[in-house]
């Protein structure tokens, strides 16, 4: 997964194909900042709730978001914001961790248009078009500054990269957003298999043996002609692909660790062909993010054991981390991995570099690192996505877009969508407007607007509202103050 989609040479996101979008109608996926507005400011909302419960800080807010997309959430979020002086005016820095060069581009573009761009140590950074916040680029979020290291040794800058190691840094309120993120990181496919045991010979005779089950990793192999592939469901006219996923022989490195770093896939084992995904990557950041809001002294890569500090290093734990993505609440995924090109699904095996490969997400592994990784976090979640829109109000924003639009008076006037305040409801002037293109063109703005919100929120069969979920990492509190969104109210901290 990781070569299909961030290799430098021919990588789904990191390619610089002419003309090439994966985003959108045209592209191979939509997601949900591009289907409304809506979803985005919804997201800015929650930070401001989350940060007015935490007091109101005046200084060191930070913004983090990884996968920006095109940069569309991030854009909506930042004008939502805006229009709430107090919290705009806290925001030091925002980063944003992207691999694709090309995606990188399409992010600055729309968030800071014609600004000069410079190179820092970490990679790449210019000024946003909103009261010109510095924007910050980087690669991978182990880059993203998270306190002084002291009196380490002259080779850690090199080893730092490699060994996760951070400290949280207590001036600092980090806000992280994860919107689609995880289900493109890369995953071990592991099978329970029985292996074949040949009696134990020894001078008296031969001993009996109990099968063990054990797990078995699913690799990558070349297909061999002829072969039937049971996979995703594709249409007839899909030629077969060149890969398939294969049963190893033997145990690898992968097998005999990762699927004994929780009780929760070893209870799997003794069920014949049960079937498990673990994805390390999705570890270590849901770790990095706990250790940013909560400290917790040294991060841990794909280990979810405890802290070896009993105390937060963050004295004052803060900020908060939202993570918005397709996955079961509870269940280990099992055979999920799967391709998508052109808005339908199609084999991860086929085109490599060609087809977006995705997995669902195992939000209890999340919540169990981040709670393993600082004793200064809580987690709230994962909820679905449908039932904390409407939390949110997501409904009612919509209505008063839908009002905006009906006081529009030309199809060229300014889209609904940005004229009117996030906090504050458009006020519909007096009188109706008289029948005409005009108003043709509010009534399918306002059917365009009612349409998003729906697909976002609709929980039947494969609504989006169903099976998307929401978790969020905030500081510990002992769950006296469930997040907005989450069964909690907006409060002043």
């Amino acid at each position: 997964m990781r070569q299909c989609l961030t290799s430098p040479d021919g990588g789904y996101y990191t390619s610089r194909t002419q003309g090439r979008d994966q985003f959108g109608q045209k592209g191979d996926f939509v997601t949900s900042p591009e289907i409304s507005q809506v979803f985005g400011e919804l997201l800015g909302i929650w930070m401001v709730a989350e940060w007015m419960a935490q007091g109101k800080v005046s200084h060191g807010v930070e913004m983090i978001e990884v996968g920006p997309g095109r940069g569309t959430l991030m854009d909506d979020m930042l004008r939502t914001i805006s229009s709430f002086k107090a919290l705009a005016s806290s925001i030091e820095q925002i980063y944003l961790v992207e691999a694709s060069p090309s995606l990188r581009d399409s992010q600055r573009k729309l968030l800071c248009g014609d600004a000069p761009v410079e190179q820092v140590e970490i990679g790449l950074r210019s000024k946003s078009k909103y009261s010109g916040l510095p924007i910050t680029w980087c690669e991978d979020i182990r880059f993203v500054p998270n306190g002084k290291i002291p009196q380490q040794p002259p080779f850690f800058k090199t080893a730092f990269a490699e060994r996760h190691i951070f400290l949280a840094d207590p001036s600092k309120t980090p806000f992280i957003f994860a919107h689609e993120f995880f289900d493109a990181l890369p995953i071990h496919a592991f099978k329970s298999v029985v292996p074949p045991l040949s009696p134990l010979t020894t001078p008296t005779g031969p001993l009996p043996t109990k099968p063990v089950p054990q797990w078995r990793e699913l690799v990558v192999t070349p297909t061999p002609p002829p072969s039937h592939i049971p996979s995703t469901p594709m249409s007839s006219s899909t030629p077969s692909p060149d890969f398939q996923l294969s049963v190893s022989k033997t145990a690898t490195p992968s097998s005999r660790l990762l699927p004994n770093l929780s009780p929760r896939y070893s209870t799997l084992l003794k069920h014949p062909s049960a079937l498990i995904e673990i994805c390390p990557d999705a570890h270590t950041y849901a770790a990095n993010f706990a250790h940013r809001i909560g400290g917790g002294g040294a991060a841990h890569s794909a280990s979810t054991t405890k802290s070896s500090s009993s105390a937060p290093t963050k004295p004052h734990p803060s900020g908060a981390a939202l993570i918005l993505d397709y996955g079961p609440p509870e269940t280990v995924p099992t055979s999920t991995l799967r391709g998508i090109q052109g808005h339908r699904l199609v084999s991860p095996l086929s085109q490599p570099g060609r087809v977006d490969i995705s997995a669902d997400v195992d939000f209890a592994a999340l919540a169990h690192a981040a709670l393993a990784a600082s004793p200064g976090v809580e987690v709230h979640g994962p909820v679905e996505q449908g039932g904390w829109l409407e939390r949110m109000g997501i409904r009612e924003r919509g209505e008063m877009l839908c009002r905006s639009a009906a006081t529009e008076g030309s199809p060229g006037s300014p889209a609904p969508a940005t004229s009117a305040s996030p906090a504050t409801p458009a006020t519909p002037a007096p009188g109706n407007s008289a029948p005409g293109p005009a108003s043709h063109h509010q009534e399918r703005t306002r059917t365009r607007i009612s349409s998003a919100i729906s697909r976002l929120v609709e929980r039947g069969g494969g609504g989006m509202g169903r099976i998307y979920k929401v978790l969020a990492i905030v500081p510990e509190r002992g769950g006296r103050r469930p997040p907005v969104g989450f069964g909690g109210d907006v409060v002043v901290g």
